[in-house]
């Protein structure tokens, strides 16, 4: 198998039908597979899946994973893949009918260990969020600093070698999780290991979330506090003062983009930092425990 496309999804069976009636037309000469992940669906997402692996020309996997949040989800998706080269989609989103053949052709070079693409608005009525339509190819180079946008979890593609030499997905991270940005924490701890990425504008799917006006206020909560927990995890878990300055560096400009995300960003770097204190101090609890137990026996 030279390449898995792995989509998650919850409840959203409608969005998913659509999405996979566009994975079907997609064409690319290699061995491939779909992975479709049920994260704890209650609807009919499970018979949706049984109902398009049926008539697919392409091996389809279900994977249920009951653990909530996209991070475990794409984690089940990860640990089921065959593909050397493991792609990611959303569940309402579109992939060009090239998509995979684009990806496979952007991992000829193989410093590459990831690449996100291109994300059209397929509504003009939704909001114009969670797009990305720059034609400029971009590079990241290897131990440098990935900045909040620069990826999307919903066109992204990783090097299965990559996946699994970070650990994954953090679980702490994604939809339905504490914070959302797992798609920028994994990317940044593949540039921590040495490897480069690419922003790859012919790799392209079209987003239909489906969000109005009235979404905004939400959506850039979640953000904001999924950015501010990653720029907290670089400086607490990766012990990267210097990227955590470079992250620092950039609030005036983020701040001119919006004063409420910057301000969500603060809340999620406090609430990260509460969470690894706590998780460093039960460590250091069952440490003495465990030294205690043994001086006893001794």
């Amino acid at each position: 198998m030279d390449l898995s496309l792995v989509v998650c999804t919850r409840n959203r069976c409608r969005q998913l039908a659509r999405c996979l009636e566009s994975v079907g037309c997609i064409t690319f000469a290699r061995p491939w597979e779909l992975i479709v992940v049920d994260n704890g669906s209650s609807d009919e997402t499970a018979a949706t899946i049984r109902e398009f692996a049926a008539r697919a020309c392409f091996p389809v996997r279900y994977v249920f994973e009951p653990k909530p949040g996209l991070g475990n989800a794409r984690n089940s998706g990860v640990a089921m893949a065959g593909g050397a080269i493991v792609a990611f989609t959303d569940d309402d989103c579109y992939p060009a009918p090239d998509f995979l053949a684009r990806i496979w052709s952007a991992f000829a070079d193989q410093s590459i260990g990831y690449i996100t693409g291109r994300i059209l608005l397929h509504d003009p009525t939704d909001e114009p969020m969670t797009i990305r339509v720059s034609m400029t190819p971009l590079t990241f180079p290897a131990k440098s600093f990935i900045n909040a946008g620069a990826v999307s979890g919903a066109n992204i593609a990783f090097r299965r070698s990559v996946l699994d030499k970070i650990g994954g997905f953090d679980p702490l991270f994604g939809t339905g999780s504490l914070f959302s940005a797992e798609d920028l924490d994994a990317a940044g701890r593949a540039s921590l290991f040495g490897w480069r990425g690419e922003y790859r504008p012919e790799v392209v799917v079209s987003h239909h979330h489906g969000r109005k006006a009235a979404d905004i206020p939400r959506l850039v909560r979640g953000y904001g506090i999924g950015i501010g927990a990653y720029h907290m995890k670089v400086l607490l878990q990766e012990h990267q003062f210097s990227w955590f300055l470079r992250s620092i560096s950039q609030v005036r400009r983020r701040l001119r983009a919006s004063v409420r995300s910057v301000l969500w960003e603060t809340v999620g770097a406090a609430m990260y930092a509460y969470i690894y204190l706590r998780q460093s101090l039960d460590r250091s609890d069952r440490k003495v425990r465990t030294a205690a137990l043994q001086s006893n026996k001794d």
